[in-house]
């Protein structure tokens, strides 16, 4: 169980690193409406990382039998490529940022008044929950290696993903967006570590 709460904390730090952005760009917005991009990161973030991996986990099932013998060795790589992605973004990360791009349109705030707040905020967040979970699908290739219930780590994986995304909004709003990058770091340092033990420990 430990090496689920493991991928699960390692698989939510992109989540958790734009919910951070999230939350630093609405510093001077009303705490209702911070309250709501927090919730709206939860849902979104956490439902998104949880049903990715499974989409991975029963690709991976069906490919299992053809790989058995190599496949500790597929899924250790996947993960340290994963985890070594992680990295290098965090290094050589362009200028112009994920949520800016998600947030700003011509260097203008999306959110304008009342009426788009809702709408532009479904919208961001959908996009931004798949750009952040796409990579949880590669991930849930491994969990047909490890000896757990997949349905139940996917459902740990949402639930852990949806915490830091809606302490990551609260934590951007007060802190600022010095602690992305820290997020991601650990995150990508993590996978790899996993990624080690299910190839050579396994």
């Amino acid at each position: 169980m430990i090496e689920v709460i493991l991928l699960a904390i390692a698989l939510a730090m992109d989540a958790f690193a734009v919910a951070i952005g999230l939350g630093a760009k609405s510093q001077n917005q009303h705490r209702h409406y911070v309250r709501r991009l927090a919730i709206y990161a939860g849902l979104y973030f956490g439902v998104a990382q949880g049903v990715m991996p499974l989409i991975g986990y029963l690709l991976g099932a069906a490919l299992l039998g053809w790989l058995a013998a190599a496949a500790p060795w597929i899924g250790g790589f996947i993960l340290i490529g994963l985890g070594g992605k992680m990295l290098y973004e965090v290094f050589c990360r362009d200028e112009e940022e994920a949520v800016d791009k998600a947030l700003h349109i011509n260097s203008e705030p999306v959110f304008v008044n009342d009426s788009l707040k809702k709408n532009t905020n479904h919208r961001t967040m959908f996009t931004l929950a798949i750009a952040t979970s796409i990579d949880a699908m590669a991930a849930g290739f491994t969990l047909n290696l490890l000896a757990l219930n997949a349905w139940l780590a996917c459902i740990i994986i949402a639930i852990i993903t949806a915490i830091f995304s809606v302490f990551g909004v609260y934590l951007g709003k007060n802190s600022g967006t010095y602690l992305e990058d820290k997020a991601e770091a650990l995150g990508g340092i993590v996978l790899i570590l996993i990624g080690l033990k299910v190839m050579f420990f396994s």
